[in-house]
């Protein structure tokens, strides 16, 4: 029997700020079983894309794509803040509400022509998933898919990635 998902997303009305509704994985990490679900769900969906390479965004892209990798028996890489990586990287900035942020990738972490899936928790506005893409790219990777535990619709993050397979497992709307 499969689990309803959404009972395991914690909803935090006005935080970070006054207005938002925080979707929170937490209660899902906590439970074994919806983990599990949850991870075997974004296995399948990279086994069917015969995925050869996981990366994702610090740090809940970590929480969500290493135990894909693992499952698969693939690798991991991580996109980093800036400064966070010992060898020679790629980077690449996104927006934020106020400013920018820098994420970095190793230039080792993609051979070129490999199979990439970029995963994240949650795809909200789709600037850390756009960045991804983007190093991964200019590695020379080739990004089949995006997964993702939440997409929250009213942000319309899927516009920024509209080019590439998105997977979701839960979506919330502006409520």
């Amino acid at each position: 029997m499969s689990l309803n998902l959404k009972d395991y997303i914690a909803s935090i009305p006005d935080y970070p700020e006054p207005g938002i509704i925080f979707r929170d994985i937490s209660p899902l990490m906590a439970s074994g079983e919806a983990y599990q679900q949850a991870t075997n769900a974004i296995a399948e969906y990279a086994r069917e894309k015969n995925v050869e390479m996981i990366v994702g965004p610090e740090a809940r892209g970590f929480i969500v794509g290493c135990p894909v990798a693992y499952k698969l028996g693939i690798g991991f890489a991580p996109a980093r803040k800036k400064g966070k990586l010992p060898n020679e990287t790629v980077s690449a900035t996104y927006d934020l509400e106020y400013g920018t942020a820098e994420l970095q990738l190793q230039k080792d972490a993609i051979k070129p022509g490999q199979r990439v899936l970029v995963t994240d928790d949650l795809l909200a506005t789709g600037g850390t998933i756009s960045a991804t893409i983007k190093m991964v790219e200019e590695l020379g990777g080739i990004v089949v898919g995006t997964a993702f535990i939440i997409e929250l619709n009213d942000l319309n993050g899927r516009e920024k990635i509209k080019d590439y397979d998105i997977l979701t497992l839960l979506e919330y709307d502006g409520e």
